[in-house]
């Protein structure tokens, strides 16, 4: 497994482009499935999680082919059935079960694995396409789903941490080709899901409503091929800034999309950073003693969770003490211990951390337990004095371009050991 060797203490200058959102792109590539024409979709992430949807995608027999960010589908005749060690082993491959069923009216998948992040339970997922007139059963370990044919009905996507971003592209994905209309209620608004909504529509889809949480979506007998640029990535540009932030440097990051990062930019100026905007860039620099925050995360257009643990990093090296509460997923402090071997001073209570921030980072061997806990780790190591080994980046490889090379740009002292 490959590791990041990081030299800290080197504030970060220069400028940074953002590449296409991979939680955009996943489902986006998942709906390709709903017709039989070809689609190409432009801006699109080179990460591991996209390759992996694409071998999904080609098990199901569909044709893919992936050249200079430029992804094309055509799922001119595919199976119901995808491939179980394919599928189980990342999250986001839940997000076939809603186009299978809209085209084919049958769908066997199984149960996804992903980031150990805490329980992401798939009970919205089936309610949603229950009610569309499904039947669902799960058995050995495959979720199996089949429908004569759906039908528009009302769906109520709201959970006990919010709205189901995924579930909401299922439900959409699949009442696209569903008898009459849908209306899903308390829908998640997250840019992605909006991305996806986007794409429907240019693919023939009739929805009203989309960046809020109600969609109405009125089904049509067929979808046709379309053309697609997909968003940038709010989590990337998030973690960019916040490494300018936590090393005292200056960065510049391009295609950032302000109206994303409204949450981000508000507790990065709350915490003393220098925030300027110019024709969809942001330039980051620290505008004085930075201070700590008070930090809750929210499903869209609060605090991001995929941002959580990139602004504890920032808060071990703040002088104060700041309080991060998780309410979106209940296991996502794993990388606190790995701060700690660093130094960081953070202590668990219930869903918060508090983070007794300012005292000097020191290099250490870590271990990254997630993506997102992998960019915090990375934030720290650039932040610490000496030399830190970030272990396992695979994770961080998911959901982050180039991010070695991008901060290597940046002046950032980080090489990539690879490991057979």
């Amino acid at each position: 497994m490959d590791s990041f060797l990081i030299k800290g203490g080197t504030p970060l200058h220069g400028e940074v482009t953002i590449s296409g959102a991979k939680n955009a792109t996943l489902p986006i590539m998942a709906a390709t499935l709903l017709t039989d024409e070809p689609c190409v979709i432009r801006n699109v992430p080179n990460l591991s999680d996209v390759r992996f949807m694409g071998k999904i995608l080609e098990s199901l027999g569909a044709e893919v082919s992936f050249h200079d960010h430029t992804l094309k589908v055509r799922a001119k005749k595919i199976k119901g059935v995808g491939d179980y060690d394919l599928i189980r082993k990342m999250r986001g491959s839940i997000c076939i079960l809603g186009p299978l069923l809209g085209r084919l009216g049958k769908a066997q998948v199984s149960l996804p694995g992903g980031c150990v992040i805490g329980a992401r339970p798939i009970d919205l997922h089936l309610k949603g396409v229950k009610a569309l007139g499904a039947n669902v059963k799960i058995e050995h370990g495959y979720i199996i789903a089949t429908a004569r044919k759906l039908h528009g009905d009302s769906v109520f996507m709201g959970g006990r941490s919010g709205p189901t971003v995924l579930g909401t592209a299922n439900v959409l994905m699949a009442a696209a080709l569903a008898e009459g209309v849908t209306v899903i209620e308390s829908a998640a608004c997250e840019p992605e899901v909006t991305d996806l909504a986007n794409f429907l529509v240019a693919m023939g889809a009739k929805i009203h409503g989309i960046g809020s949480p109600t969609l109405t979506i009125t089904g049509v007998k067929k979808l046709h091929g379309a053309e697609h640029e997909v968003i940038p990535d709010r989590i990337e540009a998030a973690t960019f800034a916040i490494a300018a932030a936590a090393t005292n440097g200056e960065v510049t990051i391009k295609r950032a999309r302000v109206d994303h990062l409204h949450a981000v930019i508000d507790k990065l100026v709350e915490c003393g950073v220098k925030i300027e905007r110019n024709n969809g860039s942001l330039k980051i620099c620290r505008n004085g003693r930075l201070k700590p925050v008070d930090i809750t995360t929210l499903p869209y257009s609060g605090y991001p969770t995929d941002a959580q643990a990139q602004m504890m990093a920032l808060m071990a090296v703040t002088p104060g003490i700041s309080i991060i509460t998780e309410r979106v997923f209940e296991s996502r402090f794993m990388h606190v211990s790995e701060l700690a071997r660093l130094g960081a001073d953070i202590s668990i209570e219930g869903p918060s951390a508090i983070v007794k921030g300012g005292k000097p980072l020191s290099g250490a061997p870590i271990m990254a337990s997630d993506l997102r806990a992998s960019a915090a780790l990375v934030i720290a190591g650039l932040a610490a004095k000496g030399m830190t080994q970030v272990n396992r980046v695979y994770h961080i490889d998911r959901g982050y371009e180039n991010i070695d090379e991008k901060l290597r740009k940046l002046g950032g002292r980080v090489e990539r050991i690879e490991e057979s």
